[in-house]
Parts: C-alpha cells; structure tokens; sequence
C-alpha cells in the first residue's frame, strides 16, 4: 500500500526562521546602536569645530542606561511588528525593506519621547538619543540587507521557493505569470486550465479535471485562481481542496464573494489578490501557539510531577498492568493521528483493564454516539480508580508529554484512533489541518455526549477563529468542567 505524503505547511519554516530572526535581529541592533550612540557621546572630537564637552552628570549609569535601552528595543519590535515589518511571508524587494524600516522609524521615536513625558524622567543628552537612534537604524538596515542576500542565496538553492500552480490561461495568467518568473521565492510549476488558452513558457499540466492529481503529483504549494468560469470544479470545492491539504489559495477578486473576515489582500503584477487563510493559527499565530504549548506544559510537567507518582501507586494498587497506556496487548504503540494524519505515540494513565483493547470491536455496538467514534456508557472495561481518574480528566494528564514532545497542543481537536479516522468522510478530515490538542471547544461543549457532526463543527469554527483569547475561554470553561466532575465516558 502506497504511503500517503503529508500534504505541505502553509507556512515554510525557512519564512518562520527569517521572520524570527528579523525580530531577534532588529532588537539587538537597537540595543548596540544605543549603547554605541552612550560611549560616542565621550568622543565627539571627530566633528571638528563643535564642541561636545558636557558634564557626564547629565548621562545616566550605564547600568540605567542598559535597562532603557531594552525598553526602547522593545518598543520598536512593537511598532514595527504593528505595520507588518514582520511578516513570515516577506516577498519585499532589499530597497523597500529598507524604505519601510526609515519610514516607520520616526514613530519609534515619537513613543520614546513620549516615554519621558509620561513618566516625567529627565531628559539626558539629547544627542546621546539621536546617535543612538541613527546608529540604531543603520544597523537594522544594513543586517536586513545582508538577511535578504543570505535568503536570496537559499531561495537559489531551491529552499523556501514556493511551488506555485495557476488556474486559467487568460490575460491576468499570463501577467501574474511574467511577474513571478523573476520573483525568486515562486517557481511557477505551470498552469491548468479547461478552456484552452496558452501560456507562453509555462507548461501545460493538464485539464481541470485533473486537478487534485496534479496537485499532489507537483507537490503544489500555492494555488492562484484567475478565471471565474469553471466547469470541471466549482470554486468553493477547490477552496476546500486547499483548506484540507494544506495549500495556500488565492485568487482575483470577484471569483466568489468572501464571506468570512479571515483574509488578506496582497497586489501581485498589478491584480488585487484575496489570500484566503483557513487558520489564523498560520504564521506568528502557530508560533505563539507552540511557544505557549512548549512553556506550560514543560513547567506542568515539573510541578504536577508528585501528583503523577500518587496516581501510579493508586494505578498498580487498584489493577494489574503498567501505569500508562502506551501499548496494546500485541505490543504495538497506542497511536492517535495528529496533524496531517501523521500518527503518534499516545501517553495518558491506563484506566481500563490491561489487554482489553482486543473488545473494542465486541462492544462497538453498545456505542451511544454516532458516527466513527465509540463511547459506550459504563463500560465495562474501565477499572474503578480508572473510572475516579476519567471522571476529573487526570487521565489525561501525560498528554502533557506529547503537547511538549509538539505531537498535541494544550487546546485544539481531539486526537483520534487511526481506525476511526480511517472511517471519516472528506468533510470530517478538516480538523487534521492543526494538531489535536489536550482540551478544546468540543470538549467544554458537550464531551462524549456531543454527536461527531456536532464535534467536528466546533472543532472546524474553533480552526478558522482562533486567538490567544478563544484559547483563554476554553482554558477556563475546562476547568469548570473537570471541577464539576462531568464524565468522559
């Protein structure tokens, strides 16, 4: 049997390491520049005629001067990150990164100045600020240039270019085509189309019929939609297409009305193009994510560390068995399937009696859900401490291994059984497009006794409107639940 290929990130991580270090790089230039602009003001012999003798009294220690500069780093990582100097996806030329740098820069330092006035510091030298802040800015743009060189250098060995299929061989096509050509993070791969039409120096991939063959025969990446005439597929199939596989899509405006908030709009070769995004959990949002996953769950796992000792004594005490539930009884690894369907080694305490996933398919019948996922009220094969731990969700504690290990996230989808999802349909595979997570909207909104329809509509609206916020609300609404004992049976 063929092995199925993860489908592509939306995001590359050589955009999420550049975008990394562009923040770790801006931050640290302004720090030097300010710290050089405090000793240079010592030495300013070199401007002849100008007298910069001043009493060092009205320059604050260095060590003061050190925790300011931090601070005023920080506010230009805000500012700049408020304008989009950010971006994962940065596709600006060196000139116009440079250009946007100086043009928001003066903003930069308004909110300094504004920081004395509030705060009613005294103002030191004036010109140990304004060296500091030239010094500052030349050196954020001459490392931006020398980054833009070094991902100029990887995109010419082929890493980060994004493999790019067009839909339509029209006037718009061919424009968008031209551009791209010399755009070193795209590699037009071809074009589809089912109206005939050519494309001058672009190969032909096929008819629109074909189009999910050639998607994952290309390793197609990033799809631009210029033609509102389909036949063969309707658009919105091949939004969804995209959103299940993980494919950036975009397309000339007035192809199909949009009706949800989460897109951008971006000009390329003269054309408005929208960026649907089918998670704001792309980007900077799936880097927070995780930062968040990696900090709390490395520090539960140290803190709740005495309690998972009491739980295993009370484990070995109340059955035979091992303490966790990693194995079945053929001593194959208890998998769940995650992100992309890739599956994963699964840890949580073991709650039910020891070699008893073999009745899992005697006793499917006595299922109260519908759909592919069993739950069956008072099962039998549950232990009683089993049931103790089912009961305030303590059994899902380990699950904070996997969430650091990056296989979960503290919140999203639940992960489920390779043998359930093998049973989905093609609209229940949506949730697959981010990693699972230990709690999520399903679960603070019915458990186990939601139907899987229902289960994968929360999960779906959870996807498509995620923020730090949401996560905070359903952090809380878990903890009202696991206090009020409701059981996961």
């Amino acid at each position: 049997m063929r092995a199925h290929k993860p489908p592509p990130k939306l995001m590359k991580k050589s955009e999420t390491a550049f975008g990394i270090a562009r923040i770790l790089t801006d931050f640290l230039a302004t720090v030097c520049g300010l710290l050089l602009g405090y000793k240079l003001r010592f030495y300013g012999d070199f401007i002849p005629g100008i007298q910069l003798a001043f009493s060092r009294a009205s320059v604050p220690p260095i060590d003061t001067y050190i925790r300011m500069s931090l601070i005023f780093a920080g506010f230009l990582i805000l500012v700049f990150g408020i304008f989009g100097l950010y971006r994962l996806k940065n596709t600006d030329g060196p000139l116009k990164e440079v250009l946007r740098v100086i043009k928001y820069s003066p903003i930069w330092v308004l909110i300094m100045m504004s920081y004395f006035f509030i705060l009613r510091e005294t103002f030191f030298s004036r010109l140990v600020i304004g060296f500091g802040v030239i010094i500052s800015i030349l050196l954020i743009c001459f490392i931006r240039l020398l980054l833009h060189k070094i991902e100029t250098a990887f995109l010419g060995l082929g890493i980060g270019k994004r493999r790019v299929l067009l839909i339509g061989a029209n006037k718009i096509s061919r424009t968008i085509a031209e551009n791209l050509r010399f755009d070193p993070h795209y590699q037009i791969v071809g074009y589809t189309s089912e109206h005939g039409g050519k494309i001058q120096n672009l190969r032909f991939l096929g008819p629109l019929k074909s189009l999910k063959g050639i998607i994952k025969r290309c390793e197609i990446e990033e799809i631009i939609l210029t033609t509102q005439k389909l036949r063969d597929f309707e658009d919105h199939q091949i939004l969804n297409f995209c959103q299940l596989n993980r494919i950036e899509y975009r397309f000339v405006p007035d192809v199909l009305e949009v009706e949800r908030s989460n897109f951008e709009i971006s000009p390329l070769a003269g054309y408005p193009l929208i960026h649907l995004m089918p998670t704001p959990l792309d980007g900077w949002g799936r880097i927070l994510k995780r930062t968040l996953d990696i900090l709390i769950s490395g520090m539960s796992l140290i803190i709740l560390s005495p309690i998972f000792l009491l739980i295993a004594i009370g484990i070995k005490l109340d059955s035979q068995g091992p303490v966790f539930f990693s194995r079945l009884e053929d001593g194959s690894p208890a998998l769940r399937v995650g992100l992309a369907g890739r599956k994963f080694k699964f840890f949580k305490f073991r709650t039910m009696r020891d070699n008893s996933h073999h009745l899992r398919s005697e006793l499917k019948s006595l299922s109260h859900r519908t759909g592919p996922l069993m739950k069956i009220k008072n099962d039998p094969r549950i232990t009683r401490f089993g049931r103790l731990l089912r009961t305030t969700s303590i059994d899902e504690l380990p699950n904070l291994w996997n969430v650091f290990k990056g296989d979960m996230s503290l919140i999203g989808p639940r992960p489920h059984l390779p043998e359930e999802v093998a049973e989905y349909a093609e609209n229940h595979r949506f949730p697959l497009t981010v990693k699972p997570g230990i709690t999520g909207l399903a679960q603070v909104n019915g458990r186990s006794d939601l139907d899987f329809e229902e289960e994968v509509r929360l999960d779906s609206f959870y996807i498509k409107h995620w923020s730090p916020l949401l996560d905070l609300k359903i952090l809380f609404k878990t903890l009202v639940v696991v206090v009020k004992g409701k059981a996961a049976d």
